[in-house]
């Protein structure tokens, strides 16, 4: 069996050669306001971030810290009433040309109708990874936790802790991977009215401006750049090796039956599934079961 350093490389063995808090409670300590001119907002001394959009614009933030591997959460409460029309991003992304990107994003409905979360992930510039899915319960209702584990063997997106989504590192296969390029947390709220709701059919009603998405209880376990090296760990109390679990961690056959049950029962979009899209044939990661 290959050494750790040979698989994954020397940059690798470098995150794990120390600990360092990689999470605050305080979003202000967190994230930076980036766009929207007042519409973004951190409240309740750094326990709440909202975002907003009207007609004039939507709002933005970012992660201060950019991070390489890890296992972040996020409570999110999404637009609620009638959301069509608006999108509610956030994603992990680098910069440049062949960048690498981890999304969720939450295409807002009609009222009653379900949202939908749309899910992505870019290596090097290239997507086309989409799986989409309804969720279980109403996410306008109340804060529900959407998680990214990060490692270099697996990328999963949990909703409150249940499996929604696996994509493995295939690299052996030739499917590329984010593995080198550090990404810092993005999130915004806009309005693609021209795409976001049945395909653009259904427009954003200005009359329930102004949107608003609300943010708390952010948490990473994670590799943070800083000052030109990375450090990885968190800022609770037990030992290095099970703090950092999440570096190793994959699905236990509990976690992959309740990952079997989202994608049969909530699932509604596999690029997988899309013989149509890809005429020359499924991207070689379809065919691993």
């Amino acid at each position: 069996m290959a050494t750790f350093n040979t698989v994954l490389g020397p940059l690798l063995a470098l995150l794990v050669a120390s600990l360092a808090a990689a999470s605050a409670s305080n979003l202000h300590d967190d994230f930076d306001i980036t766009w929207g001119d007042g519409r973004a907002k951190i409240l309740n001394n750094g326990e709440l971030l909202t975002l907003n959009l009207d007609r004039a614009s939507g709002s933005g933030f970012q992660s201060r810290n950019e991070y390489l591997f890890g296992k972040i959460d996020m409570q999110l409460k999404l637009v609620p009433g009638n959301s069509a029309g608006t999108v509610t991003a956030y994603y992990l992304s680098s910069k440049g040309s062949a960048w690498d990107e981890i999304d969720f994003e939450f295409l807002g409905n009609l009222s009653g109708d379900p949202y939908i979360l749309h899910t992505n992930v870019f290596s090097q510039g290239k997507g086309n990874r989409e799986q989409q899915f309804y969720l279980w319960f109403d996410p306008t209702a109340d804060f529900h936790t959407y998680s990214i584990l990060w490692n270099p063997q697996r990328i999963i997106f949990s909703v409150d802790g249940t499996p929604i989504r696996e994509f493995k590192n295939l690299e052996s296969m030739g499917v590329p991977f984010p593995k080198n390029q550090p990404m810092r947390i993005y999130s915004s709220l806009w309005n693609a009215d021209d795409w976001a709701t049945r395909g653009g059919l259904v427009k954003t009603d200005w009359t329930q401006a102004p949107f608003t998405a609300s943010y708390r209880n952010f948490n990473a376990e994670a590799c943070v750049l800083s000052n030109g090296a990375f450090s990885c760990g968190t800022n609770t109390s037990p030992p290095a090796s099970a703090a950092n679990a999440w570096f190793s961690e994959e699905l236990d056959s509990t976690r992959q039956e309740r990952l079997k049950w989202v994608q049969k029962n909530y699932m509604v979009y596999n690029y997988c599934k899309d013989t149509n899209r890809f005429p020359q044939g499924l991207p070689p990661e379809c065919n691993m079961s």
